[in-house]
């Protein structure tokens, strides 16, 4: 998902074990949610009442325990008027109440033992206030129904397990208007007429996800093919407005193989569409196969300061086909390894495309945002977040989750080298695809690829939180003919931010007889170098070599002794 300066408001229950599990330096707080069945497949079957702004929907459940003496089954359900519940095979009716914080919990017919498969259907109505969105028509656009997932809105619109760290198959069929067209997650199987003179859509997703990602939008649109790769893509604009989606999204495919080539793992699943939608509150939202944005954050594109605003965001949307959907991070705590994994392929993509210097560009304004925010914060926390159970106000703090999780990943390959760093993303693709992801499992992959112990490094700058703030003072000896350097980290140390970042500050010396260059080794509350020079010093300076760009420095005057 992009972050855009509109805010959007989620409510969550999210259920937090004791559990702790050790990282590379301490102790840290896991943000897992237990559940005892994995669940299969989500058979999702819903109508539409556009001017009661409801919905009628039957869910068929099919799941797996993972215990023994399974009797009971709880789904995430808030807002559902839940009419029938029933074994699916056998028609068998299933005693059921909506408990508080919104949990549908449904008496099972008998104890099942663990791995056994059994199908739960329900029916139920529902007016969302979350979820699913109604949109009413205007001279720009028909009217629309779309659905926000992330990161717990599904649970308004069917019952689910809706967490990130369960995967599951889905199938919907849609019931529309006629004249509408819908677009949706996985393959298109067809459409068949009902004898109210509505038709049903239906799609199929047999690629295992987390329900965040489950959607459709409805509407009249407008479709472009877009045939130039082995990946079908699709197009779906507003009739009148063809030529801005041809444009602004013009780049789709040479993206594709750009992040093919980078990560050595092909475009996962069987097509990808990308539809703007009116009253979206992010810039877009990677929902699998079937990207939805904003539609005002596409049209910038007609404008020259638009179009680097507006590929970007196709390159995040796309890039969360790899990192977000392919492999998803385990719980809340962990979206960096989503959002900020798709805001470094911005900048890959950008450095692929247009140089070296757009990418640095890139990364250096990401920087400069995290920094500015990092300065005047109340709300600090690590890549890894311990606020994670604040649900509602994840993306809040885009400038940790988004920019400086992007600029980690920048300073991260410049650690190790671009050859270890995208043999490491391969790893960690391969390794856990189609499964969830932590922090440590990067880790594994960094560390094999790249031969390096990198528990100091992911310690201090995602299991912690905040930034090097540098002050630098510089003594002259005439008689010794030398210059000491010396570099104070001030930055306000508590229980996450440290007293010492450890990173290698590159300085120069400008004489009349020339430069010199040094570094100068971080890591300690304060660190000197003294360096011989041919004539009496006029300037220091660090050298701006974007390797470790989350940092503020103070310099001050040289002072000549005698």
């Amino acid at each position: 998902m992009k972050f855009t300066s509109l805010r959007y408001s989620f409510s969550a229950v999210v259920i937090m074990t004791a559990a702790i599990f050790a990282t590379a330096q301490a102790p840290i707080q896991t943000f897992d949610r237990p559940h005892d069945y994995d669940a299969k497949h989500y058979l999702i079957k819903t109508s539409f009442d556009k001017k009661a702004k409801s919905i009628v929907g039957e869910t068929t459940v099919t799941f797996s325990p993972t215990i023994d003496s399974f009797k009971t089954l709880n789904l995430d359900a808030v807002g559902l008027r839940v009419t029938a519940a029933t074994v699916a095979e056998a028609g068998t009716k299933l005693n059921f109440a909506v408990k508080p914080g919104g949990v549908l919990s449904i008496d099972l017919d008998r104890a099942y033992s663990k791995g056994e498969t059994i199908s739960v259907r329900i029916s139920y109505s529902a007016s969302p206030k979350k979820g699913i969105y109604f949109v009413e028509e205007t001279d720009e656009h028909s009217a629309q129904i779309w659905t926000q997932g992330e990161p717990d809105e599904a649970r308004h619109w069917f019952p689910s397990f809706d967490f990130p760290s369960d995967r599951a198959t889905t199938e919907q069929m849609l019931t529309v208007d006629k004249d509408e067209t819908v677009i949706a997650n996985g393959e298109f199987l067809g459409k068949s007429d009902e004898s109210n003179g509505r038709v049903t859509w239906h799609y199929k997703m047999p690629v295992s996800h987390p329900v965040y990602l489950v959607s459709f939008v409805i509407g009249k649109y407008s479709r472009i093919d877009d045939a130039r790769g082995p990946v079908p893509m699709a197009f779906y604009t507003y009739p009148g407005r063809e030529a801005n989606a041809k444009a602004a999204f013009d780049r789709t495919a040479d993206m594709m193989a750009t992040f093919e080539r980078l990560t050595g793992v092909k475009f996962p699943f069987n097509k990808y569409d990308q539809t703007i939608v009116s009253n979206f509150a992010f810039g877009g939202m990677e929902n699998i196969t079937a990207t939805t944005y904003a539609d005002q954050e596409i049209f910038f594109y007609d404008m020259d300061f638009g179009k680097p605003l507006v590929t970007d965001l196709v390159s995040h949307e796309l890039a969360h086909s790899w990192f977000g959907n392919l492999v998803t991070c385990n719980n809340w705590a962990e979206l960096w390894l989503n959002e900020g994994f798709a805001t470094f392929m911005e900048a890959a993509y950008r450095e692929a495309a247009f140089g070296r210097d757009n990418y640095l560009s890139k990364i250096r304004t990401d920087a400069g945002s995290f920094l500015m925010k990092d300065a005047v914060t109340n709300r600090r926390h690590g890549l890894y977040n311990l606020r994670a159970g604040e649900v509602d106000k994840l993306f809040d703090d885009a400038s940790v989750t988004y920019n400086k999780g992007g600029v980690v990943l920048h300073m991260l390959r410049e650690e190790i080298g671009n050859e270890a760093f995208w043999k490491g993303a391969n790893i960690y693709l391969n390794r856990h695809r189609l499964g969830t992801v932590r922090t440590t499992d990067l880790i594994a992959a960094m560390e094999e690829a790249s031969g390096k112990d990198l528990d100091w490094f992911f310690d201090q700058w995602v299991f912690k939180s905040g930034a090097p703030r540098i002050t630098i003072t510089s003594v002259y000896s005439a008689r010794s003919q030398t210059i000491k350097i010396t570099a104070t980290q001030t930055q306000k140390a508590d229980a996450i931010v440290p007293a010492v970042f450890r990173f290698n500050l590159p300085l120069s010396i400008t004489t009349s007889k020339g430069v010199i260059e040094k570094d100068i080794m971080l890591d300690a509350r304060a660190n000197s170098i003294t360096v011989k020079v041919p004539a009496r010093p006029s300037g220091v300076e660090v050298v701006d070599d974007m390797k470790m760009p989350l940092k503020t420095v103070k310099m001050t005057k040289i002072v000549y002794a005698k």
